[in-house]
């Protein structure tokens, strides 16, 4: 990694028993379509551990000092990509992670606050995934597993990026469990967080249109 890049891109290892984890081949994917148009990226393995995903994000913000951050997860069982808005204050592990820690109803961090808003101009990146033929939504919850604890901790971390936030994606078709498993092709889920990390790079304030939800 080089001081240079303006975009850093996350993903996680395989977690749960599984061979492969989409999030980091989404993210990889993308740095390679961002350098075709020019934007200088980086993508960055994180394990899949409360533990250790946060030491892991720092250094990997210190060594890269992005303008962008997009952290990128696995929803295994969603049908689109997922934009992510808010991340919680709390670990709630229905599944031990990658080390064996199955925390219950803990804080991220223990003097924070309550919630941490998306930095990242979520209605932009979600009318550009659109537009290039990618299901995506917003999404209200990150979870209470590691992938929220990662969402917390980089939006935690005052004047790490510009802007930052966290993108879920489906399984990808080639790896998908079995055939009754929601999924995108691979191409997709890349495309996806790369027009996250396009929309994000642009001037401006989000786009004024509604995105709310009722529940």
């Amino acid at each position: 990694m080089t001081a240079s890049a303006h975009v850093l891109l996350t993903g996680f290892e395989p977690f749960g028993g599984d061979p492969h984890n989409p999030s980091i081949v989404a993210a990889r994917d993308a740095a390679v379509l961002l350098a075709r148009q020019g934007v200088k990226a980086r993508a960055v393995e994180l394990p899949c551990t409360f533990a250790g995903s946060g030491p892991a994000l720092r250094a990997a913000l210190e060594q890269v000092r992005p303008e962008v951050v997009v952290a990128v997860g696995l929803a295994g069982g969603t049908e689109r990509v997922r934009l992510e808005r808010v991340a919680v204050n709390l670990q709630d592990a229905r599944i031990p992670d990658n080390a064996g820690a199955q925390p219950v109803d803990r804080p991220v961090r223990a003097d924070g606050p309550a919630a941490h808003v998306a930095t990242l101009p979520v209605k932009r990146a979600l009318a550009r995934a659109r537009a290039a033929g990618v299901p995506a939504e917003l999404s209200l919850s990150a979870g209470t597993f590691v992938c929220n604890h990662v969402m917390y901790a980089l939006l935690d971390a005052p004047g790490a990026a510009r802007r930052a936030g966290f993108v879920h994606v489906p399984w990808d078709e080639a790896h998908r469990p079995d055939p009754a498993t929601p999924s995108l092709p691979a191409e997709a889920l890349a495309r996806a967080v790369a027009e996250t990390a396009l929309a994000a790079l642009e001037d401006g304030p989000d786009l004024a249109v509604p995105g709310g939800a009722l529940h």
